[in-house]
């Protein structure tokens, strides 16, 4: 997931959504030393444990936008289908306009 498809996301993701993409992320990630995608000073492991602290701290009251976009931004590859942003298919390069040179 990326940074800006995270906040575009965050915007409307409930509390409930946020709950099921972190126990789907528990129960796929299997390497938890693999370096955070928010912040390459931490792993998987130590993010775990400060955002899912965050959300387990609100009781269900909002949370702030900046802990959330980072929720999804880290684990937003466990989210459901639904919200994932549609995959962009790119168009194949077209051939470059070639001359042979005149000598």
């Amino acid at each position: 997931m990326n940074k800006t498809d995270a906040k575009r996301i965050a915007e409307t993701i409930t509390t409930e959504q946020l709950e099921a993409m972190f126990e789907r992320a528990k129960a796929g990630i299997t390497n938890w030393e693999q370096v955070s995608a928010v912040n390459p000073g931490m792993t998987k492991g130590t993010a775990w444990n400060i955002l899912s602290a965050a959300l387990n701290a609100s009781g269900g009251a909002r949370l702030r936008q900046l802990a959330v976009t980072n929720m999804v931004w880290e684990f937003g590859d466990f989210l459901d289908d639904s919200l994932k942003p549609a995959k962009k298919k790119r168009q194949p390069a077209q051939a470059p306009y070639h001359q042979e040179p005149n000598f």
